[in-house]
Order: C-alpha cells, then structure tokens, then sequence
C-alpha cells in the first residue's frame, strides 16, 4: 500500500466525519424565524401589528427544565386599544414557551 492512499483515506475519511457532524449538529432557530413562526401560530387569534424579539438567546428555566430562549412581543389593536404581549421561544427549536398579557 502506498502512502499516498493511506492519506486519501485519512482525508476521505476526515471530511466525511467532519460532514456528518455538521450534519448532526442541531443549529438554533434564528430570531427572526422564531419571531416569524410566533407570529404565524397567533395571527388566526390575534391581528398582529407590530413586534419585537431580543437578538441574543438567554438562559430560561421552566419546570426545572433549562432552556436557551429569546424574548420578544408582539402588539396588537383591538377594540380601538393596543394591547402588548410578551412571549418566550425555545432557541433550539423555536416552540413557544410562554405567551401572556404584558
């Protein structure tokens, strides 16, 4: 066996390694999506018209489960009166965790 394939083969195999952890590496929602998706999962109930999200996730803790989150709100006008609402989304997999009255 020459030495040139045996480095191939480390090579080859390195990348594919490489590739299949970044494959399997579970990336965050980004906050946009994660504002897009909130506001998409209350828009039959509530008619949104303005909102906000923290760019930068923080540590949570609910029903002693860690969570990394973003904060954010969404406001709304109903019956002549804006009414604001805070959520708290998963940063992993954007699923809402808290959404209530400010």
């Amino acid at each position: 066996m020459k030495i040139t394939d045996v480095l191939i083969g480390v090579a080859v195999g390195f990348a594919t390694g490489y590739a299949v952890k970044e494959a399997c590496a579970q990336k965050d929602v980004s906050p946009e999506k994660a504002l897009k998706q909130v506001k998409s999962n209350v828009q039959h109930r509530i008619p949104v018209n303005g909102s906000w999200i923290h760019m930068n996730p923080e540590h949570y803790e609910k029903n002693y489960v860690d969570y990394d989150v973003y904060r954010g709100g969404i406001s709304s006008n109903e019956s002549g009166q804006t009414r604001q609402m805070d959520f708290v989304v998963d940063a992993k997999t954007g699923a809402i965790l808290e959404l209530g009255k400010q």
